[in-house]
C-alpha cells in the first residue's frame, strides 16, 4: 500500500498561484508514476498532470499547460503541482495518484489520496 496525502490547497485570486505537495508514505513510492486530477462539483474526474518515475517524463492537460508545471523528488517521496495563472475554472478537489505508467486514466492509477480543495476567486 501507497498512503497519499495532500496540501497547499486553499482559496486564491484569478491569476495567482498555488503550490500543491502530495507527501507519499507506506510502500515504497519506488517506480510509481504519479498523477494529478480534480473533480469539481457535479463534474466527473478529470487529468491534469502526471509524472513518470526516472528521467522524468511529463504530460499535461491542454487546459493546464503552460501554467502548471508538475515535479517530484524521489528521495522526499513528494510530488507538487505549482498552478500559477490561476483560473475560476480550475476551482475543484484535486487529488494525487500514483500508478504505473503516465496516462490521463484514471483507472490505471492504483492509489489515491484524499484530495485538498482549491478555490480561484474572480
Amino acid at each position: 500500500q501507497v498512503q497519499l496525502v495532500e496540501s497547499g490547497g486553499g482559496l486564491v485570486q484569478t491569476g495567482g498561484s498555488l503550490r500543491l505537495s502530495c507527501a507519499a508514505s507506506g510502500r515504497t513510492f519506488s517506480g510509481y508514476a504519479m498523477g494529478w486530477f480534480r473533480q469539481a462539483p457535479g463534474k466527473e474526474r478529470e487529468f491534469v498532470a502526471a509524472i513518470s518515475w526516472s528521467r522524468p517524463s511529463t504530460l499535461y492537460a491542454d487546459s493546464v499547460k503552460g501554467r502548471f508545471t508538475i515535479s517530484r523528488d524521489n528521495a522526499r517521496n513528494t510530488v507538487w503541482l505549482q498552478m500559477n495563472s490561476l483560473k475560476p475554472e480550475d476551482t475543484a478537489v484535486y487529488y494525487c495518484a500514483a500508478g504505473g505508467y503516465v496516462v490521463r486514466t484514471t483507472t490505471l492509477y492504483d492509489y489515491w489520496g484524499q484530495g485538498t480543495q482549491v478555490t480561484v476567486s474572480s
